[in-house]
């Protein structure tokens, strides 16, 4: 049976798994769906078409689901999605999507988010993020797995943030970073490789080290960006893991850090 506490306002319409836990005085309204697990702590809202996945914990105070802080939103009827296994901390404000956005905010599986982060709307995150207390998205912005964002970093509106990159504490990135890259300053540069994190995720020698060859030939070897491009298309199709850099800038519409 839920055990929902006797001051929290559930939706009868909510679609509430049979064990979920919902803590005193948290909101929980109509179009609502909370997967098997979860628990919401107390002085949690949330709202609008939301769909949280199994074992995911939210923390008080959290906004999720709220309209999206976007003057084009006129009331559609837009979605957050988050997944499972995912850790919600304190005072994080997340928006649902627009229709200009695509409909949907969309946070994946297994990401541990600190407090009074803000995601907002039409962002779309992977998997096993970390996201630091006060690190903030703006519209549309697209992370990778296993990225790191330290605290007070902020991300500028449409970036693509890449797999396993990493900004370091109050980065102010108003470019898209790629794939293995770490940023930092207030204007965020291209500092190197995430190697630690590459080491932590079973990453081996000679994979960093094709990884750093391949940062080198992007932001050292003076070659013009489709020059680079065609020698990592080269290097990709001996080592696997060259590939994602490839797949950014074939990807990418924004201008990104170099």
């Amino acid at each position: 049976m839920s055990r929902i506490h006797e001051t929290a306002l559930v939706d009868p319409a909510a679609r509430i798994a049979d064990d979920v836990e919902i803590g005193a005085f948290s909101l929980v309204g109509p179009k609502v769906t909370i997967g098997p697990g979860s628990r919401i702590g107390p002085h949690v809202v949330v709202t609008g078409r939301t769909t949280i996945g199994e074992n995911t914990r939210i923390f008080q105070f959290a906004s999720i689901g709220e309209e999206p802080q976007d003057k084009k939103y006129a009331g559609e009827d837009t979605e957050l999605i988050i997944g499972d296994n995912t850790t919600i901390r304190e005072l994080c404000t997340f928006s649902r999507g627009t229709v200009q956005g695509g409909g949907k905010t969309i946070i994946g599986n297994n990401n541990w988010i600190m407090a009074c982060v803000h995601i907002a709307h039409d962002c779309l995150l992977g998997d096993n993020i970390i996201m630091a207390n006060n690190a903030s998205l703006a519209g549309h912005v697209t992370v990778g797995d296993w990225a790191i964002l330290s605290g007070y970093s902020l991300i500028h509106q449409f970036c693509n943030v890449g797999e396993h990159s990493f900004t370091s504490f109050a980065s102010h990135v108003n470019q898209s970073i790629p794939p293995y890259v770490t940023v930092s300053g207030e204007k965020a540069r291209a500092k190197g490789v995430n190697t630690e994190g590459l080491k932590r995720r079973g990453y081996t020698p000679e994979q960093i080290q094709q990884v750093r060859r391949a940062y080198k030939v992007l932001y050292r070897s003076g070659l013009r960006l489709e020059e680079a491009r065609e020698r990592l298309e080269e290097m990709a199709a001996d080592h696997a893991e060259v590939r994602p850099l490839v797949e950014f800038l074939d990807t990418t519409e924004k201008s990104f850090i170099r």
